[in-house]
Parts: C-alpha cells; sequence; structure tokens
C-alpha cells in the first residue's frame, strides 16, 4: 500500500466560493489541530502532541503542481487577483531551538536534551541530561573545600567557643522514607510553605498561594482548621513567637506582615507597604524574606525592591528607615538570622546574590560579604546549631556550600549539581538543613527532573550529605507522581513533611521488619480528603490544581469522610 501523502493545505481563489469556504475550514481546523499541545506536566514538563503524516515529497510535489494556483508565478497570481499556495508542513519542530529535525522536552521520566543547548542538569555543553555524570552520581566533580586559616580574631573566638559546640561523632541518621498519612487536597492553590509547631509536636503549619493558613494535626488526622482572612495572597514565610507560641507571624505577597493567634485566627496588622492599595506592579510591594532575631525582640523584613526593615516585636512599630541590602528594585527572597549570634543576617536575593550583614551597623555598603551566584538565589540558610556553615540554592542547579564563614568566602568549598532549575507554577525549590543533625552535613530537597522507577515517572525528595555531595537517600512513593518542592523536617522527630500541589504529606522511617513479614502485613496510608478534592469516573482521585499544572498526585483504596474536633473561630473557618 502505498503511504499516505503529507498533508498540505492550497487556497485557490479562482473557485467557487462555496469550495473555498470549506477549504478554509478545513485549513483552519487542521491547523488548529497541529498547533494544539497538551497541558503542562507537573509545573513546566512541558509536552507537544502534533500531528504527523508521513508521505514522500515527491508524492507532495506531484500533488501542489497539479494545482492550477500552482503552476502561477507569483507576480502572474499579484497581477490576477490570486494569492500563491499556502503550504503547511506538519514536521516536528524542537521547543528548544524552534528548528526541525530533532525534539526537546519530556517524553515520560525521561527528558531529551536539545543537542544546540548545554545539558539542562549540569548546564555544560558537550553533554545530554541523559549522560550527565552528576545524574549518575550527584558527587562527581564536588571538589572539598581547602584547609583554610585566617588567623584573625574572629577565628580564635570560633575555635575556643563555637566548635566546641559541634559534635565530633556522627549520629545515626534515620531517613524518613515511608509515607504515613496525607491530606489531599488541603488548600484552595499549591502550597507555599510548612512549620512544625514548636511545642505540639504533632501539629503542622501550612500556607498557600491564595494567602490561606492551615493547621493539621497529622496524628488525629481529621483535626484540622483553616483560615482565608490572614493574607489575601501568597504566604511566603512563617515564624512563630518565641516567647509565645499561640502566636504566629507570617509575610505575604500582598505586602503585610500579619501577627496571628492560632486559636481564634485573628490576625493583627504589623506592616503594611501597600498602603494606598494597587496603582500597579511597578509600586507594588512584595514581602517574600522574614525572620526573627530572639535576643533583641525584632522582626525583620525584606520586600520585592531590595530593601530591609526593622520591627519591634513588643511595640509593634518599625524601627529607622528602610535600607537597601540588594540590587534596587530586585527581590530579597529570604532572610536568615544566625542562630549562634543573632545579630549576623544573612539575605538571598534576585541580584545574584547572597550577602551577609551586621544588624548593629546597617548601611547599603556596609555588607561583611557578598556571595556571588550564576542566577536568582532561592535561599540561604546558616546551619542550625553552630551557624558556622552557609547553604544556598540557585536557580542554576547548584547548591553551594561554605564551610567556615570566618575564612575566604570569595569562592564556596563545595558546588552541589542538583536538579531544581524549574520553569513555572511551582513554589521555588529551597534546600534546608536537618535541625536534629549535630554534624550539620544532612539537607533535604526536593527533585524537578523525574526518573523512572518501574516504569512510573516520579520526583524524589533528595537527602544529600553536604560535606561530600553525596545522595544519601531518595524518598518517593508510586502515589505522589508530582513535584514536591516544599520540604521541612521535624527538629525533634524523624519526620518529614512535604507539600505537593494543594496536598501535604507525612513520611516516617521504614519499620525493620523481617522480609517475610513486611509481606504478609503491609502499613495502609491514611489520607484525609479536603473539600476541593473530588473522585474521577475512573475511580482514581483527582488532586490537579485550579490554576496550576503542578498537581500533586494522591490515592487510597477507600476515602474516609471529614470531620472536625475543633471549630474555627473570629473570621477563620474550617473547611471539610
Amino acid at each position: 500500500m502505498a503511504a499516505p501523502a503529507r498533508a498540505r493545505f492550497v487556497h485557490n481563489r479562482s473557485r467557487r466560493r462555496a469550495d473555498e469556504d470549506d477549504s478554509d475550514d478545513e485549513g483552519h481546523q487542521r491547523q488548529d489541530a497541529s498547533s494544539s499541545s497538551s497541558s503542562d506536566d507537573d509545573g513546566g514538563e512541558e509536552e507537544e502532541e502534533e500531528m504527523e503524516v508521513e508521505g514522500s515529497d515527491e508524492e507532495e510535489e506531484e500533488a501542489v503542481a497539479d494545482e492550477p494556483a500552482a503552476r502561477e508565478s507569483p507576480a502572474a497570481a499579484g497581477r490576477g487577483g490570486r494569492k500563491g499556495p499556502i503550504t503547511i508542513s506538519l514536521k516536528k519542530v524542537c521547543k528548544v531551538c524552534k528548528k526541525t529535525g530533532h525534539e526537546a522536552g519530556f517524553k515520560g521520566a525521561v527528558y531529551i536534551d536539545c543537542p544546540m543547548k548545554p545539558c539542562f542538569l549540569c548546564k555544560m555543553p558537550g553533554h545530554t541530561t541523559l549522560t550527565c555524570p552528576h545524574r549518575v552520581a550527584m558527587e562527581h566533580g564536588v571538589i572539598p573545600a581547602p584547609r583554610r586559616n585566617t588567623n584573625t580574631s574572629l577565628d580564635y573566638v570560633f575555635q575556643s567557643q563555637v566548635k566546641g559546640k559541634i559534635s565530633m561523632v556522627k549520629p545515626r541518621f534515620l531517613v524518613p522514607n515511608q509515607l504515613e498519612c496525607g491530606n489531599i487536597k488541603f488548600h484552595q492553590r499549591r502550597v507555599t510553605c510548612l512549620e512544625f509547631h514548636p511545642t505540639k509536636n504533632n501539629v503542622l503549619l501550612s500556607g498557600d498561594k491564595k494567602g490561606l493558613l492551615g493547621i493539621w494535626d497529622y496524628v488525629k488526622l481529621h483535626e484540622k482548621i483553616t483560615y482565608d482572612s490572614v493574607h489575601s495572597c501568597i504566604l511566603n514565610s512563617m515564624k512563630f513567637d518565641t516567647a509565645n507560641d499561640g502566636v504566629l507571624y507570617t509575610a505575604s505577597s500582598d505586602g503585610t506582615i500579619s501577627s496571628t493567634d492560632l486559636d481564634t485566627g485573628i490576625g493583627a496588622p504589623l506592616l503594611n507597604l501597600n498602603p494606598d492599595g494597587w496603582s500597579g506592579p511597578s509600586t507594588w510591594r512584595m514581602i517574600y524574606g522574614m525572620d526573627l532575631n530572639t535576643e533583641k525582640g525584632l522582626l525583620l523584613v525584606a520586600d520585592s525592591f531590595g530593601f530591609l526593615y526593622l520591627l519591634d516585636r513588643r511595640s509593634k512599630e518599625r524601627i529607622g528607615q528602610p535600607i537597601l541590602i540588594h540590587k534596587k528594585g530586585s527581590k530579597v527572597t529570604g532572610l536568615h538570622c544566625n542562630p549562634a549570634q543573632p545579630e549576623v543576617l544573612l539575605s538571598s536575593g534576585n541580584d545574584h546574590f547572597a550577602r551577609i550583614w551586621d544588624t548593629r551597623k546597617l548601611d547599603p555598603k556596609s555588607a561583611l560579604a557578598s556571595l556571588a551566584h550564576g542566577r536568582v538565589v532561592n535561599s540561604g540558610y546558616f546551619s542550625p546549631r553552630s551557624g558556622n556553615k552557609i547553604m544556598t540554592t540557585c536557580q542554576d542547579n547548584r547548591i553551594r556550600v561554605w564551610d567556615y564563614i570566618f575564612g575566604n568566602l570569595e569562592s564556596p568549598s563545595r558546588e552541589i549539581v542538583h536538579s531544581h532549575d524549574f520553569n513555572r507554577h511551582l513554589t521555588p525549590f529551597k534546600a534546608e538543613w536537618d535541625p536534629k543533625d549535630y554534624s550539620e552535613t544532612v539537607a533535604v530537597i526536593g527533585r524537578y527532573i523525574s526518573e523512572n522507577y518501574n516504569g512510573v515517572a516520579l520526583h524524589p525528595i533528595d537527602f544529600i550529605d553536604t560535606s561530600t555531595g553525596k545522595l544519601l537517600a531518595e524518598v518517593m512513593d508510586p502515589d505522589i507522581t508530582t513535584i514536591s518542592p516544599v520540604n521541612k523536617l521535624h527538629p525533634q522527630d524523624d519526620i518529614l513533611a512535604t507539600g505537593s500541589s494543594r496536598s501535604i504529606f507525612i513520611w516516617k522511617p521504614k519499620n525493620e521488619v523481617d522480609p517475610t513479614e513486611e509481606r504478609t502485613s503491609q502499613k495502609v496510608k491514611e489520607y484525609v480528603y479536603g473539600s476541593g478534592s473530588r473522585k474521577k469516573p475512573n475511580g482514581k482521585h483527582d488532586n490537579s490544581s485550579d490554576d496550576d499544572s503542578d498537581g500533586g498526585g494522591g490515592k487510597s483504596k477507600k476515602a474516609k469522610k471529614t470531620r472536625f474536633t475543633h471549630t474555627a473561630k473570629g473570621k477563620g473557618k474550617s473547611k471539610a
């Protein structure tokens, strides 16, 4: 049988009007079909399905030659009021370089690189993501930090006062790699931040893109509450008041800082950077970075224009004038006070820098150090106990570690290649320290590029040894097929909380049991379903996001009815 001819459309004005209309309709329909693409997969993994009609070039040329318009020259067609033939080819086009002959993008669990571009993972030319050596072994190319001794007074202070508090014996590390329970579609939009309650070990707080604040007791499972009146848009950061664990400070892209009573859900505004309301994006200030100086009682806040604000937590008044700490007009993505010396502040920004400040003498040009990065810095954190190390997450697929803040900070001690360069519809990835790790080496971060696990494309949550760059563990579950960019480790227990789309999940270490016993008694996962969740006609649970394409997945054999043992008061509301 001869191969079908390649799809081709010709418009000829010499034909009758009815035939012309029919051919136009057909051409438009086929053109729309050829340019249609499937919806985004996991926030940035875009797949295009194009129509392809195979046929030889000779057949196509013969078919075009049979048309009367094809035999007309362009000049003659112009004089006679006719147009030349319009041929639409349905060849596959690379979405990266827009050239034909090859494809690029995600095909299930496999990312196909454009041969005209560098490797998507390590950003280096000469190979593809599939063959990238960093994908096989994350520690590939990681160079240990040279031994540095500045012989300054700060160095001797560190040796005598701080280093003695660091444990030299690395404790046993238990990976929370088993999915314990989940709250499906707890939020109306994607989860943006998580925080464990400091005194109630089983309570997890979460914020979302719409500004909603959620409180969930994951042991009682059904006890949950949400407050939707705290902020009007993205809730970016949460911090507990150390003097009163019933008060939570929240920062939002609506330009406000709020002090919320967790029992009533009533928020008291502490700072409003947009008192006159919306007057355009050029003047609208958003707040991403926020931290609390517990010794001085100061709340430090940074906006999307590069300025830092100081608030007195007790008087709820602003102290002094805003101070420019990053490039004017650039977003400050995060703030973190040193746990050992709270007056030392680390800021990360959109201007490709992370900077260290002394809050006792702040001045736009008084940075103690400026740490250069290749692209936007998503986050920067001091190590949780000594505060001697710094870890940053950058959009160039690098996790950078500085082992010694009093040493040479011109270059990092290590650069660890990791997949977190996302496209859109995702909360930015942030590598965070394990607060229980006395050796200050373990970090957790979600992974953007999916991997093929038994035929299923999954996005693991990675545990990394920052001292060597080695991958300690990959945490995943076949029920969660989407990206988990928001991850938080419990400060006391071996528990991991993750946010994927509108759902949140709790992970615990697997029980060490005999393999035969494990086969006979498999642990059943428990899920709670929010009011936004619904069942698909095929019986599976739909956890896709309404306005985002980073929908998270979670399913169980039997859905449970949601009930509450706590009633919201004030302006807050409970959601089933």
